[in-house]
């Protein structure tokens, strides 16, 4: 059953699909990026990516802190659009504070995510 982007139960569902997947457990570097996500449909929503797995509430410590709209976050996050992540940031949509190397290793990673992972996100979102 599709879920709202971002919702309680749609990071619920995530974790389950994390964790059945072993999402974040790569070999890759350990990257911890906090994110806002403004103007959603439940309102502003503080949240982390930790080796690709969202998690809820900002890091205390986290190097980057990535700030951008709900409609740019849905593109990014579940439709793995990163040109539109690229516009947006170029139209300055994203603001970025702290260390944006972590963003660019986290882009090198393919967004810090797995196909399958990207794929199982889709399949769960409501649109």
């Amino acid at each position: 059953m599709p879920h709202q982007f971002l919702s309680d139960d749609w990071l619920a569902e995530v974790k389950k699909i994390s964790d059945e997947l072993g999402a974040g457990s790569s070999s890759g570097p350990d990257i911890t990026v906090n994110v806002v996500v403004t103007e959603g449909p439940e309102g502003d929503r503080e949240l982390h990516l930790e080796n690709g797995v969202f998690g809820t509430g900002l890091v205390d410590g986290a190097p980057t802190k990535l700030t951008l709209p709900y409609s740019v976050a849905t593109d990014m996050f579940v439709s793995g659009n990163q040109q539109a992540a690229m516009q947006a940031f170029m139209a300055g949509q994203i603001k970025v504070e702290g260390d944006m190397t972590k963003l660019m290793a986290m882009q090198s990673q393919g967004g810090g995510s797995n196909p399958e992972l990207t794929k199982r996100l889709k399949e769960i979102t409501a649109v």
